[in-house]
């Protein structure tokens, strides 16, 4: 039949058939497209990026019809930025300098979520052959201080709360590059950062292990949490569904991660080309054993926190930040994005 044709009584019943079918399968045959999801790490690409890294890799987010994109960043502060801004979706993050960005800018649209570095990673790795031994032996030290690290933002506080003349310290602001380069050389007599970062670091620069001093702040009377996963409350409010379908592909990583970091690493490596196997192996068990798996993560599974010590923690914050509104703890953490927690149990 010519396209000019008529269409004759006999077939009009056939071609209203067709058109029906086609409307009916048209819904059922097409795919609903992931959700595309930006996540920003909360600095370089190394061996804990391997919790994120993982599932990404293995494709567990996408099982969870989520397109998810994974960035480093310039440093800690970043992600921050990132999200409040909306470039991007979520992002791992110090919950301790987000407490202080949303105290500073109130209307920001970011909030924590689920908590990931249960006890943070701040530390003060010093050498013993230059007499570091414990809190007090820093004064009268050369510290190798980042500005842009947040465990520099904590030292007013654990000065505080050991004992520490802070004018008998001196904070040397260093480049966060040349912080283990220097303490190797004798050039510093300690340093402040990530004790997954410091201590490995220094320990793959030839310095001997007996004489690698390393004062992880939490077991010196710091109550504070560390990273934590952030959204952008605009995307929360419009795709709650994707940020708990990410933060239960999460957790499934986060279980392969800890079963196999051996395993686990190598997508990290395939990101970074110059990073050495055994280091992020090492890094990746250090960060597991200190700062992922702790007995509240045990008792109350992955992502949670406990609100009384938040509580605390915000109090510590104010040993060495002065608060324009000092926040109570939820309005610091959103725990209603949180899997139940038969499926956030750490076994």
């Amino acid at each position: 039949m010519s396209v000019l044709d008529p269409i004759r009584p006999g077939r009009t019943s056939c071609i209203c058939a067709l058109l029906l079918a086609l409307i009916a399968a048209g819904p059922a045959s097409a795919q609903t497209p992931d959700t595309p999801v930006r996540f920003s790490l909360d600095g370089r690409i190394e061996g804990p990026s391997a919790l994120f890294l993982l599932p990404l890799h293995r494709g567990f987010y996408k099982q969870e019809s989520l397109n998810v994109s994974i960035d480093d960043a310039a440093n800690a502060f970043e992600p921050i930025s990132r999200v409040a801004s909306g470039t991007y979706d979520m992002a791992l993050a110090d919950i301790n300098a987000v407490i202080r960005f949303r105290d500073q800018n109130p209307t920001a649209p970011v909030r924590a979520i689920f908590m990931v570095y249960n006890r943070p990673p701040f530390a003060i790795v010093g050498r013993k052959s230059r007499g570091i031994s414990d809190p007090k032996s820093l004064e009268g030290k050369r510290l190798g201080a980042p500005p842009l690290t947040t465990t520099v933002q904590q030292w007013p506080a654990f000065a505080k709360l050991n004992g520490i003349e802070t004018g008998k310290v001196t904070l040397e602001p260093v480049a966060e590059p040349v912080r283990i380069p220097m303490l190797a050389a004798g050039q510093l007599d300690a340093a402040l950062g990530y004790s997954f970062r410091l201590y490995v670091d220094l320990k793959d620069r030839g310095v001997p292990v007996g004489d690698i001093v390393q004062m992880q702040m939490p077991d010196y009377k710091l109550k504070l949490y560390g990273a934590a996963i952030i959204v952008n409350t605009k995307f929360a409010t419009e795709q709650p569904e994707a940020v708990g379908k990410f933060l239960r592909a999460s957790i499934r990583g986060f279980r392969e991660t800890i079963r196999n970091p051996t395993t686990a690493v190598e997508p990290v490596l395939r990101r970074e080309e110059f990073a050495k196997k055994d280091v992020e192996i090492e890094r990746l068990r250090m960060a597991i054993r200190d700062n992922v798996i702790t007995p509240e993560v045990r008792a109350n599974g992955f992502g949670a926190i406990d609100p009384l010590r938040m509580e605390e923690a915000i109090g510590q914050i104010a040993l060495g930040y002065s608060f324009k509104a000092r926040p109570k703890a939820d309005a610091v953490f959103d725990a209603s994005f949180l899997p139940p927690q038969a499926e956030r149990r750490a076994n």
